[in-house]
């Protein structure tokens, strides 16, 4: 039966499945993999197959945010996809991540409303173990500069960005603070809704993020660099994609 948001069915499903949030990064990330092609487009839900490591991967776009993100991966998982790493881009928090680093999330702090859908607010937002692990593994392999550790999730890009014009601007600027002190590295919009989901629905699921830039290092005027190419972290991810086909 085709899926409601995402347009694909049983017959078009893979078990394995990258989720970049923009629809027009499908290509450039099948484009890696053998034999690529189109499959469908709906919505922000754009699919593209291919093949690695001799096995059909899929490569579904979710948007922004957690909403989105949680409907791509409800649907895959119905139509039996058990294995999802997010590939994307973050902002760094903590003071030794610049923009062009790796960041694999180990958690996820969710401040974004998603993830209290599935579970109570005790229940911590982590990824797969296998696939973090093949994540960092594969970090290590390619030789990137990288960092594992918690990310912020959250549902406000503006609400991070532009804080102070916030009616809320004390509270937000606050938890940042609490943030950085805890050591978070990073913040994003989308792990913590797919993490807690995808304990919800028993799959496998991890992420990792390109560091756009730092903007707590340019106020204390440490250096940093504007990175919007990802594709470091795509690298990453295909090639732990790969690590997770092969039987432990």
């Amino acid at each position: 039966m085709k899926q409601y948001h995402i347009a694909l069915d049983e017959t078009q499903i893979a078990k394995t499945v990258i989720l970049p949030g923009d629809p027009e990064r499908c290509e450039g990330i099948a484009r890696h993999l053998e034999h690529p092609a189109f499959l469908a487009q709906n919505r922000e839900f754009t699919t593209w197959e291919g093949y690695l490591g001799g096995e059909r991967v899929l490569v579904t776009s979710t948007g922004i945010g957690g909403p989105s993100a949680a409907i791509a991966l409800e649907e895959l998982a119905a139509l039996g996809a058990d294995t999802f790493l997010r590939v994307g881009t973050c902002g760094g928090i903590a003071l030794e991540v610049c923009g062009g680093d790796v960041v694999i999330a180990s958690g996820a702090v969710r401040h974004e409303g998603t993830s209290r859908e599935y579970a109570p607010p005790e229940y911590p937002a982590v990824p797969s173990f296998a696939v973090l692990s093949a994540l960092a593994r594969s970090a290590g392999e390619l030789g990137l500069n990288h960092h594992v550790g918690v990310v912020q999730s959250k549902d406000s890009f503006y609400g991070q960005h532009s804080p102070e014009r916030m009616p809320v601007a004390d509270q937000l600027l606050y938890k940042w603070e609490a943030w950085r002190r805890l050591g978070v590295l990073a913040s994003e919009m989308e792990s913590a809704a797919l993490f807690t989901a995808g304990a919800a629905l028993g799959v496998r699921v991890g992420a990792c993020y390109s560091v756009v830039w730092n903007k707590d290092r340019l106020a204390r005027g440490l250096p940093d660099s504007e990175c919007h190419d990802p594709e470091a972290a795509i690298r990453l991810t295909l090639r732990a994609a790969e690590i997770l086909q092969k039987p432990s």
